[in-house]
């Protein structure tokens, strides 16, 4: 069973240091654990971090494309690659690596097809409250549209099986949460959502800021 760690990065050479060191090693029920950078257009040292911390695989755009095709291209290339289980993470070290097992295991257990890790929104303290509502809002507006019970839409943390990425096509060139989530549901794709950390924000760690919100309410729907 292979597992590709997916990083989509734009001008993350200063946390995805701290990303990479969060993964785990060794997850039971997986051979293998390879990372691949998916790097979209940065101009700092990104790549050259990478490089140098031995990412075994960099996928580069060229030019800023977004993240929803900075996420089809590294899918399209994780199955090239022959890909059981792709875990799709930030590079601003947001989520807890050592999660990424709660996200597989589903997927292990034949239970799921896709699954999203749910942040604690209600509880985190770095999320404003128009933040927390919209995040919310936009999370029960996408299980009406999506015909699932995701908890948190616009979560980047999650875990698909390798038909599921056969099955998926992205449309859109910004957000691939809300689509993804939207083609899942009214295809077929069991999807589930595990609770998952976040890690603590640093002054050299990762703004999440208006991005959060963007992914909320933007999208293309797949129809």
């Amino acid at each position: 069973m292979k597992l590709i760690i997916q990083i989509p990065c734009f001008n993350e050479e200063l946390t995805l240091p701290a990303t990479l060191a969060d993964l785990p090693q060794k997850i039971a029920g997986i051979d293998v654990i390879e990372v691949m950078v998916v790097d979209d257009g940065s101009t700092d040292n990104t790549v050259r971090v990478a490089q140098d911390l031995g990412v075994k695989h960099i996928v580069k755009l060229g030019s800023n494309r977004g993240l929803a095709t900075a996420f089809r291209r590294g899918s399209e290339y994780a199955l090239s690659q022959g890909v059981d289980i792709l875990v799709n993470t930030d590079a601003d070290n947001q989520y807890c690596g050592e999660d990424i097992v709660k996200l597989v295991e589903p997927i292990l257990k034949h239970e799921a097809d896709m699954v999203i890790g749910c942040r604690p929104i209600l509880e985190h303290s770095e999320f404003s409250p128009i933040k927390k509502a919209m995040q919310l809002l936009g999370s029960w507006a996408l299980r009406r549209i999506s015909k699932t019970a995701a908890r948190d839409a616009a979560s980047g943390f999650r875990a698909f099986s390798r038909e599921t990425l056969q099955r998926i096509f992205i449309h859109s060139v910004f957000s691939y949460c809300m689509e993804t989530l939207i083609q899942a549901g009214n295809t077929g794709v069991r999807v589930t959502s595990v609770d998952i950390r976040v890690n603590p924000k640093t002054p050299d760690h990762w703004t999440w800021g208006p991005k959060r919100l963007h992914f909320v309410f933007s999208f293309t729907p797949p129809f």
